[in-house]
Protein backbone atom coordinates (compact mmCIF):
# COMPACT_ATOMS: atom_id res chain seq x y z
CA UNK A 1 0.00 0.00 0.00
CA UNK A 2 1.38 3.38 -1.00
CA UNK A 3 1.88 6.16 1.54
CA UNK A 4 -0.32 9.24 1.88
CA UNK A 5 -0.27 12.06 -0.67
CA UNK A 6 0.32 15.38 1.07
CA UNK A 7 -0.38 18.81 -0.44
CA UNK A 8 1.79 21.75 0.62
CA UNK A 9 0.26 25.22 0.23
CA UNK A 10 3.23 27.58 0.42
CA UNK A 11 3.81 31.29 -0.06
CA UNK A 12 6.91 33.03 -1.46
CA UNK A 13 7.78 36.28 -3.18
CA UNK A 14 9.90 39.43 -3.17
CA UNK A 15 8.35 40.75 0.04
CA UNK A 16 7.63 37.36 1.65
CA UNK A 17 11.01 35.75 1.10
CA UNK A 18 11.85 32.13 0.40
CA UNK A 19 11.98 30.68 3.92
CA UNK A 20 8.49 29.17 3.69
CA UNK A 21 9.52 27.16 0.65
CA UNK A 22 12.83 25.97 2.05
CA UNK A 23 11.47 24.71 5.36
CA UNK A 24 8.43 23.13 3.69
CA UNK A 25 10.72 21.39 1.21
CA UNK A 26 12.78 20.06 4.12
CA UNK A 27 9.65 18.71 5.81
CA UNK A 28 8.43 17.26 2.50
CA UNK A 29 11.68 15.33 2.08
CA UNK A 30 11.38 13.98 5.64
CA UNK A 31 7.82 12.85 4.89
CA UNK A 32 8.92 11.26 1.62
CA UNK A 33 11.67 9.46 3.51
CA UNK A 34 8.92 7.82 5.57
CA UNK A 35 6.86 6.77 2.55
CA UNK A 36 4.67 9.79 1.74
CA UNK A 37 4.25 11.52 -1.62
CA UNK A 38 4.16 15.33 -1.73
CA UNK A 39 2.97 18.02 -4.11
CA UNK A 40 3.36 21.80 -3.81
CA UNK A 41 0.99 24.63 -4.65
CA UNK A 42 1.90 28.29 -4.58
CA UNK A 43 2.92 31.35 -6.60
CA UNK A 44 5.54 31.47 -9.33
CA UNK A 45 8.25 32.54 -6.88
CA UNK A 46 7.73 29.22 -5.09
CA UNK A 47 8.13 27.35 -8.36
CA UNK A 48 11.39 29.14 -9.11
CA UNK A 49 12.83 28.12 -5.74
CA UNK A 50 11.71 24.52 -6.21
CA UNK A 51 13.28 24.47 -9.68
CA UNK A 52 16.56 25.63 -8.14
CA UNK A 53 16.63 23.43 -5.05
CA UNK A 54 14.47 20.43 -5.93
CA UNK A 55 13.99 20.15 -9.69
CA UNK A 56 12.45 16.70 -9.30
CA UNK A 57 9.66 17.96 -7.01
CA UNK A 58 6.05 17.53 -8.06
CA UNK A 59 4.28 20.85 -7.88
CA UNK A 60 1.47 22.99 -9.18
CA UNK A 61 1.86 26.73 -9.60
CA UNK A 62 -1.26 28.71 -8.76
CA UNK A 63 -1.73 32.04 -7.07
CA UNK A 64 -5.16 30.83 -5.95
CA UNK A 65 -4.63 28.20 -3.24
CA UNK A 66 -8.29 27.19 -3.40
CA UNK A 67 -8.00 26.36 -7.10
CA UNK A 68 -4.90 24.26 -6.48
CA UNK A 69 -6.54 22.38 -3.59
CA UNK A 70 -9.63 21.73 -5.71
CA UNK A 71 -7.54 20.23 -8.52
CA UNK A 72 -5.33 18.02 -6.37
CA UNK A 73 -6.14 14.68 -4.80
CA UNK A 74 -4.56 14.54 -1.36
CA UNK A 75 -4.81 12.73 1.97
CA UNK A 76 -3.46 15.55 4.14
CA UNK A 77 -2.41 19.16 3.76
CA UNK A 78 0.35 21.44 5.08
CA UNK A 79 0.01 25.23 5.17
CA UNK A 80 3.07 27.50 5.25
CA UNK A 81 1.35 30.76 4.33
CA UNK A 82 0.80 33.63 6.77
CA UNK A 83 -1.90 35.09 4.55
CA UNK A 84 -4.22 32.19 5.35
CA UNK A 85 -6.24 31.83 8.56
CA UNK A 86 -8.74 29.44 10.14
CA UNK A 87 -11.56 29.73 7.56
CA UNK A 88 -9.07 29.15 4.72
CA UNK A 89 -7.43 26.21 6.46
CA UNK A 90 -10.74 24.47 7.06
CA UNK A 91 -12.09 25.16 3.58
CA UNK A 92 -8.96 23.95 1.81
CA UNK A 93 -8.41 20.90 4.04
CA UNK A 94 -11.99 19.65 3.50
CA UNK A 95 -11.80 17.55 6.65
CA UNK A 96 -8.41 16.02 5.82
CA UNK A 97 -5.61 16.04 8.45
CA UNK A 98 -3.82 19.38 8.42
CA UNK A 99 -0.59 20.92 9.68
CA UNK A 100 -0.12 24.68 9.95
CA UNK A 101 3.45 26.01 10.06
CA UNK A 102 3.43 29.34 11.85
CA UNK A 103 5.72 31.82 13.59
CA UNK A 104 3.26 34.55 14.47
CA UNK A 105 0.46 33.31 16.76
CA UNK A 106 -1.42 36.40 15.61
CA UNK A 107 -4.63 34.97 14.08
CA UNK A 108 -7.05 32.05 14.38
CA UNK A 109 -5.69 28.97 12.63
CA UNK A 110 -7.39 25.67 11.84
CA UNK A 111 -4.78 22.93 11.88
CA UNK A 112 -4.85 19.58 13.64
CA UNK A 113 -1.14 20.18 14.22
CA UNK A 114 0.55 23.55 14.68
CA UNK A 115 4.30 23.83 14.18
CA UNK A 116 5.97 26.96 15.58
CA UNK A 117 9.71 26.59 16.09
CA UNK A 118 10.18 29.96 17.79
CA UNK A 119 12.49 29.61 20.80
CA UNK A 120 10.25 31.69 23.02
CA UNK A 121 6.93 30.21 21.94
CA UNK A 122 4.54 28.91 24.64
CA UNK A 123 1.30 26.96 24.42
CA UNK A 124 -0.67 29.86 25.89
CA UNK A 125 0.28 31.96 22.86
CA UNK A 126 -2.19 29.86 20.87
CA UNK A 127 -5.06 29.93 23.38
CA UNK A 128 -8.16 31.01 21.49
CA UNK A 129 -6.23 30.90 18.20
CA UNK A 130 -5.71 27.18 17.56
CA UNK A 131 -8.41 24.51 18.01
CA UNK A 132 -8.57 23.19 21.57
CA UNK A 133 -7.75 19.68 20.40
CA UNK A 134 -4.87 20.72 18.16
CA UNK A 135 -1.44 19.36 19.02
CA UNK A 136 1.20 22.06 19.31
CA UNK A 137 4.77 21.32 18.20
CA UNK A 138 6.63 24.24 19.72
CA UNK A 139 10.29 25.20 19.87
CA UNK A 140 13.48 24.74 17.84
CA UNK A 141 13.53 20.98 18.50
CA UNK A 142 10.84 20.82 15.80
CA UNK A 143 12.47 23.26 13.36
CA UNK A 144 12.70 21.70 9.88
CA UNK A 145 16.43 21.79 9.08
CA UNK A 146 17.94 19.91 6.14
CA UNK A 147 19.68 16.69 7.26
CA UNK A 148 23.05 17.73 5.85
CA UNK A 149 23.37 20.27 8.67
CA UNK A 150 23.05 17.66 11.41
CA UNK A 151 25.54 15.48 9.53
CA UNK A 152 28.20 18.21 9.83
CA UNK A 153 27.37 19.20 13.40
CA UNK A 154 30.09 17.37 15.33
CA UNK A 155 33.11 18.43 13.21
CA UNK A 156 31.85 22.01 12.97
CA UNK A 157 31.45 22.38 16.73
CA UNK A 158 34.92 20.97 17.35
CA UNK A 159 36.79 24.03 16.06
CA UNK A 160 34.60 27.05 16.79
CA UNK A 161 36.45 30.08 18.17
CA UNK A 162 39.40 29.86 15.77
CA UNK A 163 40.65 33.06 14.06
CA UNK A 164 38.20 34.59 11.60
CA UNK A 165 39.13 33.82 8.01
CA UNK A 166 35.67 33.58 6.38
CA UNK A 167 32.33 35.27 7.03
CA UNK A 168 29.08 33.80 5.74
CA UNK A 169 26.52 36.43 4.70
CA UNK A 170 23.01 35.03 4.26
CA UNK A 171 20.09 37.44 4.43
CA UNK A 172 17.50 35.49 2.48
CA UNK A 173 17.40 34.15 -1.05
CA UNK A 174 14.91 36.78 -2.19
CA UNK A 175 17.05 39.55 -0.65
CA UNK A 176 14.11 41.66 0.51
CA UNK A 177 14.73 45.34 -0.24
CA UNK A 178 18.25 44.66 -1.50
CA UNK A 179 19.50 44.26 2.07
CA UNK A 180 22.36 41.93 1.09
CA UNK A 181 24.22 44.62 -0.86
CA UNK A 182 23.74 47.07 1.99
CA UNK A 183 25.26 44.65 4.50
CA UNK A 184 28.13 43.63 2.21
CA UNK A 185 29.07 47.26 1.64
CA UNK A 186 29.07 47.70 5.42
CA UNK A 187 31.39 44.72 5.80
CA UNK A 188 33.92 45.28 3.03
CA UNK A 189 35.85 48.21 4.57
CA UNK A 190 35.83 46.60 8.03
CA UNK A 191 37.03 43.02 7.58
CA UNK A 192 40.54 43.50 6.15
CA UNK A 193 41.50 40.32 4.26
CA UNK A 194 38.70 38.15 5.61
CA UNK A 195 36.77 36.31 2.87
CA UNK A 196 33.07 36.94 2.38
CA UNK A 197 30.82 34.08 1.21
CA UNK A 198 27.57 35.76 0.14
CA UNK A 199 24.48 33.60 -0.42
CA UNK A 200 21.51 34.87 -2.41
CA UNK A 201 18.97 33.81 -5.02
CA UNK A 202 19.16 34.26 -8.78
CA UNK A 203 16.42 36.93 -8.69
CA UNK A 204 17.90 38.86 -5.74
CA UNK A 205 17.97 42.61 -6.43
CA UNK A 206 21.47 42.84 -4.94
CA UNK A 207 22.96 40.30 -7.35
CA UNK A 208 23.84 42.51 -10.37
CA UNK A 209 25.62 45.11 -8.25
CA UNK A 210 27.44 42.56 -6.12
CA UNK A 211 28.54 40.67 -9.23
CA UNK A 212 30.29 43.83 -10.42
CA UNK A 213 31.94 44.31 -7.02
CA UNK A 214 33.11 40.68 -6.95
CA UNK A 215 35.00 41.16 -10.21
CA UNK A 216 37.49 43.48 -8.51
CA UNK A 217 37.26 42.33 -4.87
CA UNK A 218 38.79 38.84 -4.54
CA UNK A 219 37.50 38.52 -0.98
CA UNK A 220 33.91 38.38 -2.22
CA UNK A 221 32.51 35.04 -3.43
CA UNK A 222 28.86 34.88 -4.52
CA UNK A 223 26.88 31.67 -4.07
CA UNK A 224 23.69 31.86 -6.14
CA UNK A 225 20.94 29.34 -5.29
CA UNK A 226 23.65 27.22 -3.73
CA UNK A 227 23.01 23.58 -2.79
CA UNK A 228 26.02 23.74 -0.45
CA UNK A 229 24.63 25.84 2.38
CA UNK A 230 25.53 23.31 5.07
CA UNK A 231 29.16 23.16 3.99
CA UNK A 232 29.41 26.96 3.77
CA UNK A 233 27.95 27.29 7.27
CA UNK A 234 30.26 24.64 8.69
CA UNK A 235 33.35 26.22 7.13
CA UNK A 236 32.56 29.83 8.11
CA UNK A 237 34.08 31.38 11.22
CA UNK A 238 31.25 33.84 11.82
CA UNK A 239 27.90 34.48 10.16
CA UNK A 240 25.81 37.52 9.35
CA UNK A 241 22.28 36.27 8.82
CA UNK A 242 18.62 37.13 8.88
CA UNK A 243 16.55 36.25 11.93
CA UNK A 244 14.39 33.83 9.93
CA UNK A 245 14.39 30.08 9.39
CA UNK A 246 18.12 30.03 8.55
CA UNK A 247 18.69 30.84 12.24
CA UNK A 248 18.25 27.15 13.03
CA UNK A 249 20.81 26.12 10.42
CA UNK A 250 23.41 28.36 12.04
CA UNK A 251 22.49 27.06 15.48
CA UNK A 252 22.82 23.41 14.48
CA UNK A 253 26.41 24.07 13.39
CA UNK A 254 27.18 26.48 16.24
CA UNK A 255 28.13 29.34 13.92
CA UNK A 256 28.86 32.47 15.99
CA UNK A 257 26.51 34.97 14.41
CA UNK A 258 25.43 38.54 14.06
CA UNK A 259 21.68 38.22 13.53
CA UNK A 260 19.92 40.99 11.60
CA UNK A 261 16.19 41.45 12.21
CA UNK A 262 14.58 42.30 8.86
CA UNK A 263 10.86 42.10 9.66
CA UNK A 264 8.39 42.48 12.51
CA UNK A 265 7.65 38.76 12.66
CA UNK A 266 11.35 38.01 13.37
CA UNK A 267 11.62 40.12 16.52
CA UNK A 268 10.23 37.64 19.05
CA UNK A 269 12.56 34.84 17.97
CA UNK A 270 15.53 37.21 17.80
CA UNK A 271 14.80 38.45 21.30
CA UNK A 272 14.68 34.88 22.63
CA UNK A 273 17.97 34.03 20.91
CA UNK A 274 19.58 37.15 22.37
CA UNK A 275 18.32 36.27 25.85
CA UNK A 276 19.96 32.86 25.53
CA UNK A 277 23.19 34.63 24.51
CA UNK A 278 23.21 32.47 21.38
CA UNK A 279 23.84 35.33 18.91
CA UNK A 280 24.43 39.06 18.76
CA UNK A 281 21.30 40.77 17.44
CA UNK A 282 20.75 44.08 15.64
CA UNK A 283 17.53 45.40 14.12
CA UNK A 284 17.56 46.95 10.65
CA UNK A 285 14.76 49.29 11.75
CA UNK A 286 16.59 50.77 14.74
CA UNK A 287 17.73 54.38 14.22
CA UNK A 288 21.38 53.63 15.04
CA UNK A 289 21.51 50.37 13.06
CA UNK A 290 24.80 51.07 11.31
CA UNK A 291 26.64 51.98 14.50
CA UNK A 292 25.15 48.99 16.35
CA UNK A 293 26.09 46.68 13.48
CA UNK A 294 29.67 47.96 13.46
CA UNK A 295 30.06 47.48 17.22
CA UNK A 296 28.71 43.93 17.12
CA UNK A 297 30.85 43.03 14.12
CA UNK A 298 33.99 44.33 15.80
CA UNK A 299 33.27 42.26 18.91
CA UNK A 300 32.84 39.11 16.84
CA UNK A 301 36.02 39.71 14.85
CA UNK A 302 38.20 40.41 17.88
CA UNK A 303 36.93 38.17 20.66
CA UNK A 304 37.60 34.43 20.30
CA UNK A 305 36.13 33.70 23.74
CA UNK A 306 32.89 35.39 22.71
CA UNK A 307 32.75 33.30 19.53
CA UNK A 308 33.22 30.10 21.52
CA UNK A 309 30.47 31.09 23.97
CA UNK A 310 28.07 31.96 21.16
CA UNK A 311 28.85 28.67 19.41
CA UNK A 312 28.13 26.60 22.51
CA UNK A 313 24.94 28.48 23.38
CA UNK A 314 23.56 28.39 19.84
CA UNK A 315 24.29 24.67 19.44
CA UNK A 316 22.11 24.02 22.49
CA UNK A 317 19.16 25.74 20.81
CA UNK A 318 18.66 23.28 17.94
CA UNK A 319 20.04 19.85 16.99
CA UNK A 320 18.75 19.80 13.40
CA UNK A 321 16.51 16.73 13.76
CA UNK A 322 13.16 18.55 13.84
CA UNK A 323 11.91 17.62 10.37
CA UNK A 324 11.96 13.92 11.21
CA UNK A 325 10.14 14.51 14.48
CA UNK A 326 7.39 16.52 12.78
CA UNK A 327 7.05 14.01 9.94
CA UNK A 328 6.62 11.14 12.40
CA UNK A 329 3.89 12.94 14.36
CA UNK A 330 2.04 14.04 11.21
CA UNK A 331 2.13 10.60 9.60
CA UNK A 332 0.78 9.01 12.81
CA UNK A 333 -2.10 11.52 12.73
CA UNK A 334 -2.80 10.75 9.07
CA UNK A 335 -2.74 7.01 9.69
CA UNK A 336 -5.13 7.38 12.61
CA UNK A 337 -7.60 9.29 10.43
CA UNK A 338 -7.39 6.99 7.40
CA UNK A 339 -10.58 5.08 6.53
CA UNK A 340 -10.54 1.45 7.62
Amino acid sequence: MSGPRILFVVNAGPTVGGGHVMRSLTLARALEGQGAATVFAGPRAMAELLDAFSPDSSRQVADDAAAAAARETFDAIVFDHYGLAEPDHRALARGKPSLVIDDLADRPIGGDLVLDSGPGRKAEDYLGKAPEDARLLLGPQFAPVRPEFAALREPALAWRGEPVLRILVSLGLTDVGGVTARIVERLRPRVNEVGLDVVLGAAAPSLPGLAKVARHDPRLVLHVDTPHMARLTAEADIGVGAAGSSTWERCVLGLPSLMVVLADNQRAAARAIAEREAALVVDLAQPDFEAAFDRALLRLLRDGDLRRKLAAASAEVCDGLGAGRVAEVFLRLIAGRAPV
